[in-house]
């Protein structure tokens, strides 16, 4: 396959004022800092927890 790169596809849009990012709201902060941590709360019991189960399915079978 060929690959131009003297005439990139799509073309270029034409110059305008670049769109502000979106902010999040008060409520929208909390949420994805709860979010947050709860996963590292989950990345912290998780492997502990996933442990204990494997070494009691060993033990119980042993």
């Amino acid at each position: 396959m060929f690959l131009d790169l003297k005439d990139p596809w799509p073309p270029a849009p034409p110059n305008r004022q670049p769109e502000p990012a979106p902010r999040l709201t008060p409520r929208r902060q909390r949420i994805v800092v709860v979010l947050v941590a709860i996963n590292l709360l989950m990345m912290l019991i998780g492997p502990l927890a996933g442990s204990s189960v494997i070494d009691g399915l060993v033990h119980a079978f042993h």
